[in-house]
């Protein structure tokens, strides 16, 4: 009696209706048990791979006869590689190392992209076990072309030096223009439910704190100060102060006015509202103003906002905050707590932001993205997205542009 045997079968060629059922089928037949199976297809050209252990009891060349007569018939080539026992364990024993998600975006995809991120996958001793296209599919016009690109590498093994990982490919996305992404794959990244966001030059396209001091005259004074705060130059609870106390006498009047003239950054609405349809709660935790945030409550459908409440006497603006100022540490303190409030791990929880002051935040949750940030807080953080719009995110928690909403 012949032992069973592990086989590694290789089908290839025009995909079609039934392919696999009849490969399938044929394997039943001889009752053999699959290990492991996976497929895919690209412009109607199919690869699937089928390891199976062979009858028990008799010769596997028969059943390879038959499997390669059901192949001639279906018009794909069949390809055979035994297994040996111990290399078979081997792969077994694999499944338990480290696995990580690799995403690549940009406007669009080149040979170059790719060869360099996976090269850089190469160098460190992961190995690609998947590569998954998110974005729809180009067309040749570029009028029905998607405007974004996104492919995911999933990955396996453990990097000698994660931090210099991430540094070789943040190097490569400032000089190819394109954003990189690596994350460990786990539970958590598949089961993420709470997206926290600054405000002020993330959900909107402006500091608002600028606006209005250009409304009062004194916008290069209060610019120069905010680009330091962003900078982590100073603190940014005095920052604020000293930028408040030059608005002083500005009319509440002009809150109004400033609102309705800032726009929402890229992909915002599109983000926020398929964010919504899967069920994430949103959140806005800002050192901006509740004034804004609300706003923005109301157009977004958002769950929550935390930022400043301006202090308005005698329809003017007094230069101060009533309560607390909204800082770094009280914006990962607020975090905290709405995970909290919600039933939610922080690594179930994704923070996005720009300045040193969301650093705090993005770094106590499971994905923090800095967006179009300085280079102090794009090194801060966890993921950084600098070429493209917030959309973008919808990659980064694994949506594909067939599951959303345009």
């Amino acid at each position: 009696m012949h032992e069973p045997e592990i086989i590694l079968i290789r089908v290839s060629g025009e995909d079609k209706p039934g392919l696999t059922a009849a490969v399938a089928a044929e394997l039943a037949r001889h009752g053999a048990d699959v290990l492991d199976i996976g497929q895919s297809v690209i412009h109607d050209t199919l690869s699937l791979g089928i390891l199976v252990k062979s009858p028990a009891g008799g010769e596997s060349t028969p059943f390879l006869k038959d499997l390669l007569f059901c192949g001639h018939k279906l018009g794909v080539n069949l390809t055979f590689n035994p297994v040996d026992a111990p290399s078979y364990e081997s792969w077994v024993d694999a499944q338990g190392k480290e696995r990580r998600i690799v995403t690549l975006l940009s406007r669009h995809l080149t040979a170059a992209h790719i060869a360099a991120v996976t090269g850089v996958i190469a160098q460190n001793g992961l190995n690609i076990d998947v590569i998954t296209r998110l974005s729809g599919r180009a067309s040749l016009d570029p009028a029905n072309s998607p405007r974004t690109a996104c492919v995911e590498f999933s990955v396996r093994g453990t990097p000698a030096d994660l931090t210099a990982l991430k540094s070789e490919f943040l190097g490569i996305a400032a000089e190819m223009g394109v954003d990189i992404a690596i994350q460990e794959d786990n539970a958590f990244r598949r089961n993420r439910r709470l997206v926290a966001f600054d405000m002020d030059s993330t959900l909107i396209a402006a500091e608002v704190i600028d606006e209005l001091a250009k409304a009062a005259g004194v916008g290069q004074q209060v610019a120069a100060i905010t680009e330091s705060a962003m900078r982590g130059e100073i603190d940014f609870k005095e920052s604020l102060r000293r930028r408040l106390r030059l608005l002083r006498g500005l009319s509440a009047n002009t809150l109004e006015t400033v609102a309705a003239r800032i726009p929402l950054n890229d992909g915002a609405e599109r983000l926020i509202a398929n964010l919504k349809r899967f069920g994430y709660k949103i959140a806005i935790i800002s050192g901006g103003f509740t004034y804004f945030g609300q706003r923005l409550q109301e157009k977004l459908g958002i769950d929550y906002v935390f930022a400043n409440e301006l202090e308005i006497e005698d329809g003017v603006l007094t230069g101060e905050v009533v309560g607390d100022i909204v800082d770094a540490t009280k914006k990962a303190e607020v975090l905290r707590m709405i995970a909290e409030r919600e039933g939610l791990s922080l690594q179930q929880v994704i923070a996005v932001g720009d300045g040193a002051n969301d650093l705090p935040m993005l770094g106590m949750a499971g994905l923090g993205i800095a967006y179009h940030a300085k280079p102090v807080v794009k090194k801060g953080a966890g993921q950084a997205i600098s070429t493209l719009g917030l959309d973008s995110i919808l990659y980064l928690v694994g949506v594909r542009d067939r599951d959303t909403l345009s």
